[in-house]
């Protein structure tokens, strides 16, 4: 056991009862505190200056598995336009750019995966399904890519009648054809819609009332009505709202109090249901959360000097203690070798790198009270990625560009049905 620091961050406190979750979270707790103590000092604070972002590690760890991948990643053969996201985006974070013939080369293999008929399976076509989840994935990979011929690669109007066809009557989505309802597929559905310029009213109707109606009594949102309040969903569902212009659906102030209470007091990074262990991913989902719904907290201040006085007391102008998330993910979340993880004790893989470069990016950047970006990085310009937009997780120059570029299309044309 660690020495009890005099110190309210570093303080591991007994568990008034002996559980398996309370000996797991003291485990986590104690896992955590022996990497910040090799970097404490003598006012117990974190010595800053010491760590880095292992950029050149990462990016080789990222580029290698876009070439060969172990056969550990065979459980993803169902899931290969999320590699193709998560590695691609992770690299853009980090400034790397591909070059031409790899960008094309990954253009190829998602359009492969795109069913003639609309939307992207997760792996080549035929041999699976349409799905929403890899049709958001393939969509956000070829923005990334950013290149004439990823844009051109889209079958935009098989892509509306594909997500025409996953529409409910009462607002919800399926995630494919007599699949599971649930918000992440409202929110990939106005994602790729928003993205590609196919946004519609066929799209958009009902959807906002339906997402509301998955608030928990927590503040969270759950994957549908009734279910429990989950980090994931909760992105999910305020993301596809910020997109319909519609935060106005959600109880701003059970939402923010329930986003806010998931950051880790001694560990600095979020959970994602309450009594959960903490994890890097949730550094994106639960920080571009709080990000999203950034505008119903600004709504509820009237007072522009409480405003700035609060934003203080949170280090950072988001309301969640930025430094301590970006302590989280370059102390406990970077194994040596390169990636990124859940938690000491745990390996690396491509989808908690993508996810907790995300969260560091959306800590080192946010809006002041005046409108203005900044950055927020206690580290230093070393360790400062592209900032995203939290909407799409998507680096906003990335965004911006295909905004411009599928807008100048215009609207698609009518069909016969």
């Amino acid at each position: 056991m660690f020495n009890v620091i005099d110190c309210d961050r570093w303080t591991i406190a007994p568990p008034a009862l002996s559980t398996k979750t309370t000996q797991q979270q003291a485990s986590v707790e104690e896992k955590c505190l022996g990497l910040y103590m090799r970097h404490l000092g003598s006012q117990q604070d974190v010595k800053r200056e010491e760590i880095t972002l292992a950029r050149e590690q990462h990016i080789r760890y990222l580029l290698a598995g876009l070439e060969r991948l172990s056969s550990g990643y065979q459980v993803l053969d169902s899931s290969r336009p999320w590699l193709c996201y998560w590695i691609l985006h992770g690299l853009d974070l980090l400034g790397h750019d591909l070059d031409h013939d790899l960008s094309s080369r990954i253009v190829g293999f998602l359009k492969l995966c795109q069913d003639p008929a609309g939307g992207y399976c997760g792996g080549p076509f035929p041999g699976q399904l349409p799905h929403l989840a890899p049709s958001y994935a393939a969509i956000n990979a070829l923005v990334i890519i950013g290149t004439e011929e990823a844009y051109h690669s889209i079958d935009r109007q098989a892509l509306h009648a594909f997500l025409r066809g996953r529409k409910g009557e009462s607002g919800h989505y399926t995630m494919h054809e007599d699949g599971e309802v649930d918000v992440r597929g409202a929110y990939t559905a106005m994602a790729v819609a928003t993205l590609t310029g196919i946004l519609s009213e066929e799209l958009t109707s009902g959807t906002a009332d339906w997402i509301s109606q998955c608030q928990t009594y927590e503040g969270g949102l759950g994957g549908e009505p009734g279910l429990e309040a989950h980090g994931g969903y909760t992105f999910c569902g305020a993301a596809a709202l910020s997109l319909l212009g519609r935060l106005d659906a959600l109880k701003p102030g059970p939402l923010l109090a329930w986003l806010t209470s998931c950051q880790k007091r001694l560990e600095g990074g979020f959970h994602g249901r309450t009594n959960k262990l903490v994890d890097g991913c949730y550094s994106f989902w639960q920080g571009a959360a709080i990000a999203v719904v950034d505008p119903l907290y600004r709504q509820q201040v009237t007072d522009p000097s409480a405003l700035m006085s609060s934003l203080r007391e949170a280090d950072g102008t988001w309301l969640f203690d930025q430094t301590a998330l970006q302590d989280y993910l370059l102390v406990c979340g970077q194994p040596e070798r390169g990636g990124m993880r859940d938690k000491p004790g745990k390996d690396p893989d491509f989808y908690h790198t993508c996810y907790c470069l995300s969260g560091l990016a959306i800590a080192e950047h946010s809006t002041a009270p005046n409108g203005n970006l900044q950055a927020l990085s206690p580290y230093g310009t070393p360790t400062l990625l592209r900032r995203i937009d939290p909407r799409f997780n998507i680096s906003q120059g990335k965004v911006d560009r295909a905004l411009r570029y599928f807008s100048a299309l215009g609207p698609l044309p009518p069909t016969s049905t």
